[in-house]
């Protein structure tokens, strides 16, 4: 008699077994002519210039660690609140249980909320927009027929 394990390991070596297979047959029926063109890297149909290599803005990495955090936040406390709500296990309990778990959600989210304030505090939430620079770029096409259609448009 098999245990539920060996049924479960049954199942697994099925997959990679499959998977294999159907890896195996198609490599025996593909075609395999590579060539210069086929080799070439491109990007929506564009030649790649350049390397890969680009500069990422470090603010959007410190943001995406905010989300990441409070969004755990609410993977544990969506369950807190469904348990904490449970009227029985809080009337079984003579009200100990609401206690311990409102202090121990308190301490949690505090925790979270003191960590949200040391990034505030450091400047690492502030998104300073680069600032407009003027120019002195004179265009061939005179400022009166700019002047033109805005008044085209602004009838209607």
């Amino acid at each position: 008699m098999i245990s539920q394990f060996g049924f479960m390991l049954l199942f697994f070596l099925g997959a990679i077994g499959m998977v294999l297979t159907v890896l195996g047959i198609s490599r025996l029926l593909r075609p395999n002519r590579p060539n210069e063109e086929k080799n070439a890297s491109y990007e929506s149909g564009e030649e790649a210039e350049g390397t890969a290599h680009v500069s990422f803005n470090l603010r959007f990495y410190i943001l995406a660690l905010v989300f990441i955090l409070f969004d755990v936040e609410l993977a544990v406390l969506f369950p807190w609140a469904t348990v904490f709500g449970d009227k029985d296990l809080v009337a079984d309990s003579g009200g100990t249980w609401a206690v311990y778990a409102g202090v121990e959600m308190f301490v949690f989210v505090f925790i979270l909320a003191l960590g949200l304030v040391y990034a505030w505090a450091q400047g690492h939430l502030e998104w300073i927009a680069p600032k407009q620079k003027p120019t002195d770029f004179k265009g061939e096409v005179p400022q009166s027929l700019y002047d033109n259609i805005n008044k085209k448009y602004e009838k209607k």
